[in-house]
């Protein structure tokens, strides 16, 4: 009998995403419960050690659809890909991560395989083979129950909001290799290089996120001579506050984030911006340096386990959300509890 339950893995340069093992692991704890196995499709080129990984993770079976022409990240051939290795197989489950590419070819192949999908979903109940999703909703101020009327149901997970599996060696399973669907010469679209993003842990990875916002500026310090131009002496100023917030990320371990305002301002680039037009992480540690709590801002990051405000303004909105609140000057604040952990972690 064919798996009911599929799982799709995300990878970049045949590494996978580590939100692509939580929907893999999600994926075996509702193929259990359907009395199905788990099959895990991934897609693009030299995969062998991701299907052996795909397996430890939970997998009874792995599909491969491993060419060279989809080393490269493009959304019609992976659609396309995916479209073909559904087929005739009537699966009823099909979960992928909720990461830019994750959440773009689920779209797509739900237009291929004329179905619906659930986006950025917190939580799965099993009523039979029907899934009720939870997903926030109105900035993250309501959680919705969504459910997906034709099969197979397609359901992006939200990164961190399931449980973090641990790999078994010992667990065995299948790999079988797919052709491609699309030859190189019908993909229209190009890759033709990269830019490498700053460096640094992934915000949507993420267990530790220290973010800035408008609030970081340090009005007190004095800019360099050469800095003449007001705009850039308010960004200088600013960028003072996000040095000691990204010392703090490296003692802990963490990402740096930034709220969209810290980011119209210029004071850090748009790859760490955090919130409704930025990324959605959910950390075990938020910390909210200099950041007031707009509604759009705590949208991408209202579902960290625990959060802490620094804020000089004891009325910030922030606070109503943060389980530690720190009312204060972030540059009075974030040196000693830098040293502090420092210490403590030893480093």
């Amino acid at each position: 009998m064919a798996n009911r339950v599929w799982a799709y893995v995300d990878q970049f340069k045949s590494q996978a995403l580590l939100a692509s093992w939580e929907v893999v692991f999600t994926g075996r704890k509702l193929a259990d419960q359907l009395g199905s196995g788990l099959t895990v499709l991934v897609i693009g080129s030299h995969l062998d050690a991701l299907a052996k990984a795909a397996i430890e993770y939970g997998a009874d079976e792995v599909l491969l659809v491993d060419d060279p022409s989809l080393e490269d990240y493009r959304a019609s051939p992976y659609a396309a890909a995916l479209a073909g290795a559904v087929g005739e197989n009537k699966l009823d489950i099909f979960l992928f991560p909720t990461t830019t590419r994750g959440r773009e070819v689920a779209g797509m192949a739900a237009i291929d395989l004329n179905t619906g999908v659930l986006v950025d979903v917190t939580e799965i109940k099993l009523d039979g083979d029907k899934v009720t999703a939870i997903r926030p909703v109105y900035a993250g101020k309501l959680l919705s129950e969504v459910v997906c009327n034709a099969k197979p149901q397609l359901v992006t997970l939200r990164g961190r909001a399931f449980e973090k599996p641990v790999p078994d060696a010992g667990r065995t399973g299948t790999v079988t290799k797919l052709p491609t669907v699309m030859a190189e010469d019908e993909i229209k679209l190009k890759v033709t290089g990269y830019q490498a993003a700053e460096g640094g842990v992934s915000l949507t990875d993420a267990s530790v996120i220290v973010s800035g916002g408008r609030g970081t500026s340090n009005n007190s310090a004095e800019p360099p001579a050469e800095i003449t131009d007001e705009s850039e002496k308010e960004i200088w100023k600013a960028q003072q506050g996000f040095i000691l917030i990204n010392d703090l990320a490296s003692v802990l371990d963490g990402a740096v984030g930034a709220s969209r305002a810290a980011v119209d301002a210029g004071y850090v680039p748009y790859v760490h911006q955090v919130g409704q037009t930025g990324k959605v992480v959910s950390p075990d540690l938020y910390i909210a340096c200099g950041i007031s709590g707009a509604i759009q801002h705590l949208a991408g990051m209202r579902s960290s386990k625990v959060i802490v405000a620094i804020n000089k303004d004891p009325e910030a909105p922030i606070f109503k959300y943060a389980r530690f609140g720190v009312v204060g000057d972030l540059y009075k604040i974030l040196p000693p509890l830098t040293a502090a952990m420092k210490e403590r972690l030893e480093k």
